[in-house]
């Protein structure tokens, strides 16, 4: 039996928790001020079992014992939490996160399939955070009651946005050429085969490309009251696999509307900074950009955990020939690319006092009111 769950804590699930990126949630969700992890859900050849038993644990540090005595269920639409977060494989995700919605489960997805939907946020709330003001559409458009589906974006583009969003309020955005070298982890478990992998480089990712080409113009772009409205910025991605365990490393190439100077744009990537009341938010850093001047970084083996892996570390900067600036920026895939992405979505949505309300219960407040002063906690519940 896993021990009681605290008054103040929100009641937290892992939907493919047995997987690379649901691995990663349970660990960080294991001494999350805020939530308390209750259920944990993968396929039917794990359910029944502890999840000590039916996981195949690929992560340095143990399970949390809060997790090691669960015991794994499938697809259940009575799980035991408040929250539900998504580390489903893409070929269940779309269908069983509908189904959460509907039962009145706020989803946070990692997955790809409903990052793209006219009606659902595909949220940085360091970036965009205004676009939970779709959700109670989303609701309605969907017949919800208290249900509903935030996602974060692909690995990539979540490091690569992050940097953007600076550049694009200090200068505008006309062009961006990337090239990405992405770790291996971020193919899963078993992932790429060592024979493909082991001294090579793969230069193609399926659907990755795609991904990072869209997606920035979604998440770039504004909410209008009624859909989405596409940033309009001209974006071209390369995107390669290479032989090292965490981290996705980035070569872009920057076209600016506005002339800047490259210290006018280290010194804006250097300011970016987030508010106090996001801050405050268990996973957020208050400066979610890091730039370093050594001329051979960033690397993976140095920078990935920069930020405790929310940041993005950013070096190289300098005029491009054929556009304006480049850089090379890097980002920890599965902390700021997924599981810590998710549980930062989740933050800002979960109201001060857990034991007081239920968001299975009543609707919540989820737009850009949340990131006002006073109205979120400034540490965990009371």
């Amino acid at each position: 039996m896993h021990a009681k769950r605290p008054e103040n804590k929100w009641r937290a699930g892992v939907l493919g928790a047995t997987g690379v990126v649901g691995q990663r949630l349970v660990q960080m969700l294991g001494n999350h001020p805020w939530f308390d992890l209750t259920e944990v859900a993968a396929s039917e050849r794990s359910s029944g079992r502890t999840y000590a038993e039916a996981v195949r644990w690929h992560l340095d540090a143990p399970i949390p014992d809060a997790a090691r005595g669960l015991v794994v269920k499938g697809l259940d639409l009575s799980l035991d939490c408040d929250f539900v977060f998504s580390a489903l494989d893409s070929s269940v995700a779309g269908s069983a996160e509908e189904d959460f919605a509907r039962a009145g489960y706020p989803v946070v997805s990692n997955s790809r399939n409903h990052r793209m939907d006219p009606d659902v946020p595909l949220l940085i709330p360091e970036v965009n955070a205004a676009h939970l003001d779709a959700i109670p559409l989303q609701q309605k458009n969907r017949g919800y009651d208290t249900g509903f589906i935030v996602t974060n974006p692909n690995c990539s583009t979540a490091g690569l946005v992050l940097v953007l969003k600076p550049l694009a309020d200090a200068f505008g955005l006309e062009k961006i050429f990337v090239v990405t070298l992405q770790a291996i982890s971020g193919a899963g478990y078993p992932g790429v085969p060592a024979m493909d992998i082991q001294g090579n480089v793969v230069p193609f990712i399926s659907g990755e490309e795609e991904k990072m080409e869209l997606e920035p113009q979604k998440l770039l772009g504004k909410w209008d009251g009624s859909r989405f409205v596409d940033a309009g910025i001209g974006l071209s991605a390369h995107c390669n696999r290479v032989p090292v365990i965490d981290g996705h490393l980035e070569c872009v190439s920057i076209g600016l509307k506005k002339i800047a100077s490259l210290d006018e744009v280290r010194e804006a990537l250097r300011n970016f900074e987030v508010d106090a009341e996001l801050a405050s938010l268990p996973t957020a850093v208050r400066r979610p950009v890091v730039v370093l001047d050594d001329e051979n970084r960033p690397q993976p083996r140095r920078d990935v955990d920069a930020g405790n892996g929310m940041a993005a570390a950013v070096g190289r900067v300098r005029e491009c020939p054929l556009l304006d600036v480049k850089l090379t920026l890097l980002s920890h895939n599965l902390v700021r690319g997924a599981a810590g992405a998710a549980l930062l979505n989740a933050e800002p949505q979960a109201p001060p006092h857990p034991e007081r309300v239920s968001p299975r219960r009543t609707r919540l407040p989820l737009n850009r009111a949340a990131f006002k002063p006073g109205v979120l906690p400034a540490g965990p519940p009371p």
